[in-house]
């Protein structure tokens, strides 16, 4: 048990998707306590859902885009500010198919494609140090098998 909080320790298990398309990352817009910022398609993992399907989910719930899962990126954790903890969960995938009349999340503003130079010149309306990281990663090639990652239900 924690020392300081009385309980176990549990960071917000989240997952996010670099998806590329002719060179470009598909990126939202989204309103967060007032700002408009910058992320992947990203969540939170749902109870009883693989972190693949929450990827899948969430990039359809955020953007409208059907997308294939390719690889996974890697794991990630950071502290906010606010002291939260995540541990971050990165697919990368190639869009399927688009529905532009699907309602996006509450919250996104929109979906964008990006350059990863347009991506890296807009670092300070990026919702956490792992948007750039987890792209930067995907473009040095940082990318392992799908069957890395185990769904025992």
């Amino acid at each position: 048990m924690s020392y300081r909080e009385g309980r176990f320790w549990q960071p917000d298990v989240t997952v996010a998707t670099v998806v590329v398309c002719d060179g470009r990352l598909l990126c939202v817009e989204e309103r967060v306590n007032g700002h408009v910022v910058i992320n992947q398609p990203a969540g939170h993992l749902e109870p009883d859902e693989s972190l693949a399907e929450a990827a899948l989910r969430e990039t359809r719930e955020e953007t409208g885009w059907d997308v294939r899962l390719t690889a996974f990126v890697g794991a990630y954790q950071w502290k906010a500010e606010t002291g939260r903890h995540y541990l971050r969960f990165t697919f990368a995938a190639e869009p399927v198919q688009h529905d532009p009349a699907r309602n996006l999340d509450e919250g996104i503003v929109q979906a964008v494609w990006m350059t990863p130079d347009e991506l890296q010149n807009t670092q300070s309306r990026h919702r956490s140090p792992l948007v750039l990281q987890v792209v930067i990663d995907y473009l040095a090639g940082r990318r392992h098998p799908l069957s890395m990652l185990q769904h025992i239900a």
